[in-house]
């Protein structure tokens, strides 16, 4: 089995439950990670594993639509990754907020999204 993994991809966008996070935006970062099972001795071809660049452009894209909670955007992005290749058996999705609006609150929130096929 591999895990394919992206990490600290960093996004500005305009998520969130209050007006003046989805005028002003923030920034995120998402993490996720991709379990496979391969059925060849070694992955030399691109077509043998996960495409992180495949990977990257369905969450780029998925960022960039304004949506009140992190939980919907973060179980959007996984269903759309495992629909683009079903050799996936796990995947993860985590996405962080940075300097969320909460008064004296200095640091991140973060969901995670888990999902095993």
């Amino acid at each position: 089995m591999f895990v394919i993994q992206l990490n600290n991809l960093e996004f500005f966008a305009h998520h969130g439950i209050h007006e003046e996070e989805r005028i002003l935006g923030n920034s995120f970062i998402v993490n996720l990670s991709c379990s496979l099972k391969t059925y060849v001795d070694g992955v030399n071809k691109i077509e043998e594993t996960v495409n992180y660049v495949s990977v990257y452009d369905i969450v780029k894209k998925r960022m960039a639509i304004p949506t009140p909670l992190l939980e919907t955007v973060a179980k959007e992005i996984a269903d759309e990754i495992a629909e683009s290749d079903k050799r996936i058996q796990r995947i993860a999705v985590s996405i962080e907020k940075k300097g969320p609006p909460v008064a004296g609150m200095q640091g991140s929130v973060a969901v995670q999204y888990l999902k095993g096929f």
